[in-house]
């Protein structure tokens, strides 16, 4: 009977302790989501910046390092940009493609099933911006949006020099807070978690770049406007675990099918993607970034929900390198190593 009461109670304990840590989490978003996600970068520069302090301070290698970064970045939200101004520019065109054929299947449905024209909603009810009231709203919700994105983009890569400049200090600490015994397996797990993430994003960057010249390829030849920049933000994409694809695919969408109205544009949009997803399942993943991230396949999509759950897309991209160092520090500290053996991808009896 004791036991039993133990085993409720822990579980009862369990239980809300993990719904507090769901809550704190969702709650530090704004906190914890830049901080981390400049840890994650930092690692990805780290040997660019080891390799400039050989000849350079470190201070100004970290500063170099970041602006590197930042710079990069900024050519991706330029491309955003662009093509998000590209879309609203085509905008009337693709209304005027594809009004007829909405007509014909408004027309396929109200014929062969139970719903009627009074069903489906009317011009007005689909207008973007509802209005000069509600239009006036929604600029100033975009700004808004704009504004905050814009200051945690910057905090971020502040994050990343101080994350690259003190990192010795940082190591020290988590040192500190061993014992002397435990040195070397700190060190491991330092040495260990920072090896996962700089492998597993440049292997993804690797994949980015090869999916890129095969997106480029196809939807250019299936006729898509604008094909190379639509390739490269596809595969740029792909860096939000399975919802990243269907991105890139309703991308390719808009400026192939959407815009030209060609069944043959339609078809070429779908053999490439079936293509790429084929050449990056079969070939890509196992090959450039194999087993970078040790994870079993189902903790892996667990972890992305989760991410997704708690902060949305950006806990989505930085799930899989998270849940890869949590993985590793389990199999470092003995009283975690049975999570961390669950987690892994080891095989049974190895």
């Amino acid at each position: 009977m004791e036991g039993n009461r133990r085993i409720l109670l822990y579980s009862v304990s369990v239980i809300i302790g993990v719904f507090f840590l769901a809550w704190g989490l969702v709650a530090a978003q704004s906190v914890l989501a830049p901080l981390i996600t400049a840890i994650i970068l930092a690692l990805v520069v780290l040997p660019v910046a080891i390799w400039l302090e050989k000849h350079l301070q470190r201070g100004f290698s970290s500063l170099i390092s970041t602006l590197l970064l930042f710079f990069i970045s900024l050519g991706f939200v330029a491309l955003v940009s662009y093509q998000t101004k590209v879309f609203v520019d085509s905008w009337p065109d693709i209304q005027e493609t594809m009004e007829p054929k909405i007509d014909q299947w408004k027309t396929f449905v109200t014929d062969n099933t139970f719903l009627t024209e009074n069903d489906f909603p009317t011009g007005e009810s689909l207008s973007v911006l509802g209005g000069e009231a509600g239009g006036g709203l929604q600029l100033l919700s975009m700004f808004g949006r704009g504004t905050g994105f814009l200051g945690i983009y910057l905090l971020t890569i502040i994050y990343v020099f101080f994350m690259l400049n003190y990192r010795y200090r940082f190591r020290k600490f988590l040192l500190l807070l061993s014992s002397d015994e435990k040195d070397d397996d700190v060190n491991q797990i330092i040495q260990k978690s920072a090896n996962v993430v700089q492998q597993y994003l440049v292997g993804k960057l690797m994949l980015i770049g090869l999916l890129a010249i095969v997106y480029t390829i196809g939807l250019g030849i299936s006729g898509v406007s604008n094909f190379v920049l639509v390739s490269i933000l596809a595969a740029l994409f792909t860096l939000i675990p399975y919802l990243g694809t269907l991105a890139g695919f309703v991308l390719a969408m808009v400026f192939g099918y959407l815009t030209s109205g060609e069944i043959g544009v339609l078809i070429g949009v779908i053999i490439t993607f079936t293509i790429a997803q084929f050449f990056e399942n079969y070939v890509l993943q196992p090959y450039v970034i194999g087993d970078k991230v040790d994870v079993h396949p189902f903790f892996v999509i667990l972890a992305v929900i989760v991410g997704n759950a708690l902060w949305g897309i950006i806990g989505m991209i930085l799930a899989i390198p998270i849940m890869g160092i949590i993985t590793i520090i389990c199999l470092q500290v003995p009283a975690l190593e049975p999570f961390g053996y669950l987690f892994s991808n080891k095989k049974a009896g190895s």
